[in-house]
C-alpha cells in the first residue's frame, strides 16, 4: 500500500475504499501521532455508517474491519473528530495532531450466563474473549479479541503512516483520555507500537509482566503447553524477540523457578512497557 495525495492506496494504484465523512475540520493537519480505537459496535459496516452521520459529530481517519478491510472517511492531512478531550505528551486536544484509527471490535463486555454480551445485545463465546482488568479499572471484564487479520492491516497501515508523516509515537484512545477503554487489554499495544514504529529489528524492546501467573508456551496459542519455567510471576521482565498475531515471542531476562535463558509465547495483551 501507498499513500497519495493523503489518501490510502493499493500498490496496483487503485484507492482503497473511500466513504466520505462529514464531520471533519476542513483545516491542515501534521499529525504527530497515531490514536487506536474500538468501534464498540456490530461490525465495521456499521462503524463506518455512523461515523458518516452529521447526527454522530464523530469520525475516524479510518475504519479497518475483522477481515482487515480498510475504508478510510477523511483525508490524513484534515481533522478528524477522533479523540474529544484529550492530552498527551503536552498537547491538548489530540484531533489537532494525530490520524486516528477505528479497528471493529465489541469492545468492553458482560458475563451472560455461559457467554459473553456486549452493550448491543450480541453475544460471543469464551474463544472469542479475554478476560482482564482495564488499566483504569481494579474489576475484571471481558474484552472482545481480535483477529489476526485485523492487528495485521492495523499494522501494515501504521507503518506505513509512520514513515510517510514522521509519525512520533502510537497510542491508544485510553491513553490520551482516562474516561475511555479503547482500544482495551485485547489490543497489544506495546508489541504493536515496538513493531510499527521500526524498533523490533534493531533496539531490544523490554516489557513487564502484567498478570499474576503468566503461562509462557512452546507456540502463539493456548493450545501449545507452558513450557518450564511457567508461569511467570508478575512484573517479570522480558525482551520481545517477534510477534504473531496477539502473541509475543520472548526471552526472559531473569531467573524463574530456578531455570535461565527462558524463551517461549506468551500473550501479548499481559505485557507493559518497562
Amino acid at each position: 500500500m501507498q499513500i497519495i495525495d493523503h489518501r490510502l492506496v493499493q500498490d496496483d494504484g487503485t484507492p482503497y475504499p473511500f466513504q466520505a465523512s462529514p464531520n471533519f475540520e476542513d483545516s491542515p493537519l501534521k499529525p504527530e501521532y497515531l490514536v487506536i480505537h474500538y468501534t464498540a459496535g456490530r461490525n465495521a459496516e456499521g462503524a463506518v455508517s455512523w461515523l458518516c452521520n452529521p447526527v454522530a459529530r464523530a469520525s475516524a481517519h479510518l475504519v479497518i474491519g475483522r477481515d482487515g478491510g480498510i475504508t478510510q472517511l477523511v483525508p490524513f492531512d484534515k481533522v478528524a473528530w477522533h479523540a474529544g478531550i484529550s492530552q498527551w505528551q503536552g498537547r491538548i486536544g489530540l484531533n489537532l495532531y494525530s490520524i486516528g484509527i477505528e479497528l471493529d471490535n465489541a469492545g468492553k463486555l458482560m458475563q451472560h450466563g455461559d457467554s459473553w454480551l456486549a452493550w448491543f445485545g450480541a453475544e460471543y463465546q469464551d474463544s472469542e474473549v479475554i478476560e482482564a482488568v482495564h488499566k483504569h479499572e481494579t474489576t475484571p471484564a471481558g474484552w472482545h479479541l481480535y483477529t489476526p487479520e485485523q492487528i495485521e492491516a492495523a499494522f501494515q497501515v501504521s507503518s506505513l503512516l509512520v514513515n510517510h508523516y514522521g509519525i512520533l509515537d502510537i497510542v491508544g484512545h485510553e491513553d490520551v483520555c482516562s474516561e475511555k477503554v479503547d482500544p482495551g487489554p485485547a489490543f497489544p499495544m506495546c508489541s504493536f507500537r515496538a513493531r510499527a514504529l521500526g524498533r523490533e529489528n534493531n533496539v531490544p524492546v523490554l516489557f513487564k509482566t502484567t498478570a499474576t501467573w503468566l503461562n509462557i508456551r512452546s507456540g502463539p496459542g493456548t493450545e501449545y503447553a507452558p513450557i518450564p519455567g511457567s508461569p511467570l510471576p508478575y512484573d517479570t521482565p522480558v525482551e520481545v524477540i517477534s510477534v504473531n498475531g496477539n502473541w509475543s515471542f520472548v526471552s526472559v531476562k531473569e531467573t524463574v523457578q530456578n531455570i535461565n535463558d527462558i524463551e517461549g509465547w506468551v500473550y501479548s495483551p499481559y505485557l507493559t512497557r518497562a
